[in-house]
């Protein structure tokens, strides 16, 4: 039997009527107010295809289970009676997202609101599968300590793992992480970690977190570039993450033929570079936190994959059609800058009208977005 999150949420978040999280009318209005926090009550229908009464009735049924707070009454409505402020309520639940990568598992808690709680990191480098699963489940209880969390309201968590998807929750990734590849993540971290867990690619756990989070907020179709030790990434189309049939859109790295592969935009070979000029920058992580463009070394990277980085950026372009690209992963901001200059769209005017091209956006996501995505993904599978 295929392995389902759903199947092992807790009992006391389930519907006592009917079963599942939440009806399908009740997931719409819980979307609308994750979109729109502090909508009144009252105009709630507008956005809606449901009667005024259903809306009324859906949000008293949302609140008495305390997943929907009202709040103080919105003034500016006019007369009548005074209809109260809504927004999701962030004290219901929290899920933790766990994104690993090459070097480093990130740790995100965040509340039902999508409030980040609590971060923390663990090393990777020379640690088993089992050591680091261990470690997380420390770091998990710590932060619940210090923060004062229920067990009760810990309702499941997203796993972000750097690597391509091969079928049920098994993913293929790269060398550093050998040991999660190829085998049922889903299930066996389920039992390990006694909650159910929802597994994605890190690079679409990064879009997920710039959709909810960053440019999504105003951008409804475009495609995130993860730069991590690979190179991959994610792809919105109007607000949902665009899976494809194998789950695996956006891995860019497969357009490139094998020779090409060391020449793409991967942190990896930029790593290898500043190693080889004699820079002491010890890991990917290291890199992001204290990037110095005077580096030696980083302007020979720049030459090298300026040609396969344009490629890739005109063929999402000509494929996709975004309204923006936005460059995240563990990519350091000055890096991105200096990559989003080189940039050269290859399409022409023709009859001195141009095609459209996209907003080229440098993620303003402060954390390991893909931590973040890993986090929202149980609420926005189930909830919203």
């Amino acid at each position: 039997m295929a392995y389902s999150p759903d199947s092992r949420i807790a009992p006391h978040f389930l519907r006592s009527d009917e079963g599942g999280v939440v009806s399908p009318n009740e997931r719409h209005l819980l979307h609308l107010l994750w979109r729109h926090p502090g909508l009144a009550r009252s105009e709630v229908t507008a956005h809606t295809d449901l009667a005024q009464q259903s809306v009324y009735r859906i949000i008293d049924r949302l609140a008495e289970r305390g997943i929907v707070a009202k709040g103080s009454p919105k003034p500016g409505l006019g007369s009548g009676q005074p209809s109260p402020m809504l927004r999701l309520n962030p004290s219901h639940a929290y899920s933790v997202g766990v994104s690993v990568n090459a070097d480093v598992i990130d740790i995100c808690i965040m509340n039902f609101a999508g409030n980040v709680l609590a971060e923390s990191s663990v090393p990777l480098r020379e640690r088993s599968m089992t050591e680091s699963l261990e470690l997380i489940v420390a770091k998990i209880k710590e932060q619940q300590q210090r923060h004062d969390l229920a067990e009760d309201s810990f309702f499941g968590i997203g796993f972000a793992i750097a690597g391509f998807h091969v079928g049920g929750t098994r993913f293929n990734a790269s060398l550093p992480l050998h040991e999660w590849s190829l085998i049922e993540l889903g299930p066996m971290l389920a039992d390990f970690l006694a909650k159910p867990v929802w597994v994605l690619n890190g690079g679409q756990a990064g879009a997920v977190a710039e959709s909810m989070f960053g440019a999504g907020r105003f951008i409804k179709h475009f495609a995130y570039i993860s730069f991590n030790y690979g190179l991959g990434g994610g792809l919105i189309s109007d607000g949902e993450l665009l899976a494809g049939g194998n789950g695996n859109a956006a891995g860019f790295t497969q357009m490139y033929p094998e020779e090409e592969v060391p020449h793409r935009p991967a942190l990896q070979s930029l790593l290898e570079q500043l190693n080889r000029n004699g820079v002491d920058v010890p890991s990917i992580t290291y890199m992001r936190k204290n990037f110095d463009p005077k580096w030696r070394g980083v302007s020979e990277w720049l030459d090298d994959v300026t040609p396969a980085y344009n490629r890739l950026v005109n063929a999402i372009w000509a494929v996709f059609d975004p309204q923006a690209i936005v460059f995240g992963g563990q990519v350091p901001p000055g890096l991105a800058q200096l990559l989003s200059a080189r940039t050269d769209i290859f399409g022409r005017p023709r009859y001195g009208v141009s095609r459209p091209v996209p907003k080229l956006i440098i993620s303003e996501i402060s954390n390991d977005a893909a931590a973040m995505g890993a986090a929202v993904t149980p609420f926005k599978s189930t909830y919203y």
